[in-house]
């Protein structure tokens, strides 16, 4: 059997790498299940620089970062999943389609990768993934 790929949005990595975050112990022990169970994880590139923002105000969080960032230059992992014009068409339709909700572009993004490589959990407390119809492994 394939390994299902798991989608970590920006809150999964902060969850993981910030010791203060209310959720970086079920994080921790969430990514060593699904790391047991041979899931693979996906980002993408869009989640990269919301996360390097955001550890910007998260003083504990900047050592993981470097650490995680030189981990992955240095492994075989997947690389994060880069937006061409018909992944941001797709993105701005979902935005476009859900002017009710307060998604971020970037959470669009996500949306319509996710959608596309028919992946349905999101390494996340984002309430948005589930409002998207999307499975976030951790709890709010």
């Amino acid at each position: 059997m394939a390994a299902v790929e798991v989608f970590v949005d920006t809150a999964g990595f902060l969850a993981l790498w910030d010791v203060r975050d209310g959720h970086h112990a079920a994080a921790l022990r969430l990514q060593q299940d699904l790391i047991r169970k041979r899931r693979h994880f996906l980002t993408t590139e869009y989640c990269q620089p919301t996360k390097r923002s955001l550890c910007c105000w998260r003083a504990t969080v900047i050592g993981p970062l470097r650490t995680s960032l030189d981990t992955i230059r240095r492994s075989e992992a997947r690389p994060p999943e880069w937006i061409d014009p018909a992944r941001f068409h797709a993105a701005a339709t979902w935005f476009r389609k859900h002017g009710d909700k307060q998604w971020s572009f970037t959470d669009c993004v996500s949306f319509a990768v996710m959608h596309e490589l028919r992946i349905r959990d999101a390494f996340t407390t984002d309430h948005h993934f589930r409002q998207a119809g999307f499975n976030p492994l951790l709890r709010a």
